[in-house]
């Protein structure tokens, strides 16, 4: 009999908000919030945000009544995999060009639409803070409160007036930044009109007195600013912070191991509906088998992990991710994967079946291919990684093995036991996954530095892969297998391409050598660039390598000359010696 787990702690937010015109007509302030449900809550969050028209535009309530409804609606429109900071730039800078070019249409200053903007997205255990123009965001937390944001104006004359505002340019410069949060805090939004009559110990004891009265604590906040001769629109907004999710090793556990794993199977056993026609591979860490619906006749390829790993978390929390990336990533040069079209009884995946074979059978086969072959394929493999990279996901485990062609020729990306979701980094996990990524040999070097991975990282594991493609080796010494960290990139030295393979111009020697720079500054800023001066010639790369110093250009040659004159010199002194003698 199996104990029931307790249910896991999900994140819990209260509001309450207040909003006026004041002594103006119109109230040109807006704001908004939600708190979703199930999925939505646990990938995108809670969100919230607030507005202030310019006073000196006739629409500008349209402006801030645009931004924070349009906000709360397309950050939960945004992917599941997009971290909040690439979620919300997005969506900003949308909202940020429709009133930029309602503005110019309307072509006089009293018909423009400008506002300030301040949002905050509370994922998992992590407060994010966006913020543009004077509306302010505060956090009251223990009897303290802490101004978070910085106020976007300049004075002249004596008034102060907005730098930044949506709307106001083009170009859209939006504060960010984050932090941990705790239990109890409180998070307050307003606008100038409450905080420029407020003093922050007045704020500060009217949030104490209102106590969990969130309502009541918006009200006395905009009422006390009225009070004091505001002269504007009044609104304040507080959400409390009442539970974080923070799961348990136990509730992880639970989370990943729900389903038992299947047994090994043989040709002919059936498994939730399924039947096994071949044994692909059967390995200690997983086994993978063709099967076929039996009640549609689909082919699958269904992929189960190892009964050795059935206590290893961070593992199935892998194999898990694998089968969520397939969906999420469409691309003809990634993989699918499936959702069943039975119930699961067992922990395994319904991915894409192709015919064909490992870029590492292909290299076995084709020893000295031509550039063009190369270049068709380190296209393609472009092309899937671009789609992770739009997913805002990086591959992190890219090399021959990972990669098929089919029978088509088309390259197939698998293997996603290790892609890294922006989205999903951001919730709080107990699971340790700090170790680097990916095989020792194709690894960039900045994870053996305990730094975190770009696109460049997954650049850096393509580039070996087309030098090993050209000329059967690798571009750097081969590392122990239990080396997991460097101290320093100079610990990785290049060989050139053109020492095994003579035929390679320059300028290809120049793109690979740029591509697999151990710093990541220093490769290319764009896998398009990567991949123009692999098929285009690129004079400048080519003049790098051909006015290269010899120590660089060939080191192994240097250091022979260097052993080979060394030995001249003591046989010289040698010989004087016994001549003395």
């Amino acid at each position: 009999m199996t104990s029931k787990q307790p249910p896991q702690k999900q994140l819990s937010i209260r509001f309450g908000g207040r909003s006026t015109a004041g002594v103006k007509a119109v109230n040109q302030d807006a704001f908004a919030a939600q708190q979703p449900d199930g999925s939505e809550l646990e990938f995108k969050g809670v969100a919230a945000a607030i507005a202030d028209g310019v006073s000196s535009c006739a629409d500008s309530q349209i402006a801030s009544q645009t931004c924070v409804t349009g906000f709360i609606q397309d950050y939960f429109s945004t992917p599941h995999s997009w971290s909040v900071k690439h979620s919300v730039s997005r969506v900003l800078t949308g909202l940020n060009n429709w009133l930029h070019q309602e503005n110019i249409q309307a072509r006089r200053e009293k018909d423009s639409m400008l506002c300030t903007f301040s949002a905050l997205v509370i994922k998992s255990n992590t407060l994010h803070w966006f913020h543009v123009g004077d509306s302010r965001i505060y956090r009251f937390h223990n009897g303290e409160l802490e101004l978070l944001t910085k106020d976007h104006t300049r004075r002249e004359a004596g008034r102060n007036y907005l730098s930044r505002a949506m709307g106001g340019d083009q170009h859209l410069e939006v504060d960010y930044n984050s932090a941990v949060l705790e239990e109890g805090a409180l998070l307050l939004l307003t606008t100038d009109g409450v905080h420029e009559f407020l003093k922050p110990a007045q704020i500060s004891s009217t949030l104490t007195d209102a106590g969990d009265d969130l309502e009541k604590a918006a009200a006395d906040l905009v009422q006390q600013a009225e009070e004091q001769g505001s002269d504007d629109n009044l609104t304040a907004l507080l959400i409390s912070v009442d539970q974080l999710p923070q799961e348990t090793l136990d509730e992880s556990h639970h989370r990943v191991t729900q389903l038992p794993i299947p047994p090994v199977l043989a040709a002919g056993n059936k498994i939730d509906g399924y039947e096994v026609l071949d044994v692909i591979f059967s390995g200690t860490r997983s086994h993978m088998y063709q099967v076929k619906d039996l009640e549609t006749g689909q082919h699958y390829v269904l992929k189960a992990p190892s009964m050795n790993f059935s206590e290893d978390t961070v593992y199935l929390d892998g194999f898990i991710r694998e089968e969520w990336v397939g969906q999420k990533v469409n691309h003809p040069n990634v993989m699918k994967t499936y959702k069943p079209t039975h119930a699961k009884r067992f922990l395994y995946y319904l991915g894409e079946h192709i015919e064909g074979m490992t870029l590492r059978d292909w290299m076995n086969d084709h020893p000295n291919p031509g550039l063009d072959e190369v270049r068709r394929l380190a296209s393609q493999i472009i092309q899937g990684l671009r789609a992770f990279q739009r997913a805002d996901m990086l591959h992190q485990d890219l090399k021959p093995e990972n990669i098929m062609i089919d029978m088509d020729g088309r390259v197939k990306i698998l293997d996603f036991g290790t892609v890294r979701i922006a989205g999903i980094e951001e919730m709080s996990s107990p699971l340790d996954k700090s170790v680097p990524q990916g095989s020792v040999n194709y690894v960039a070097p900045e994870y053996l530095m305990a730094e975190m991975g770009t696109f460049r990282s997954d650049m850096f594991s393509l580039a070996v892969i087309v030098y090993e493609m050209l000329t059967g080796q690798l571009p750097f010494d081969e590392r122990n297998i239990k080396q997991v960290e460097i101290n320093h990139y100079s610990e990785f030295s290049y060989t050139p391409a053109i020492q095994h393979r003579r035929d390679l111009p320059l300028w290809m020697e120049g793109c690979l050598r740029k591509a697999l720079q151990p710093n990541p500054i220093h490769r290319y800023d764009a896998y398009s660039e990567f991949i123009q001066d692999l098929t285009v010639p690129n004079s400048h790369l080519e003049a790098k390598v051909r006015h290269q110093p010899l120590l660089e250009k060939n080191p192994t040659r240097v250091w022979q000359g260097i052993a080979a004159l060394l030995l001249l010199l003591n046989l010289v002194q040698l010989m004087l010696q016994d001549t003395v003698g």
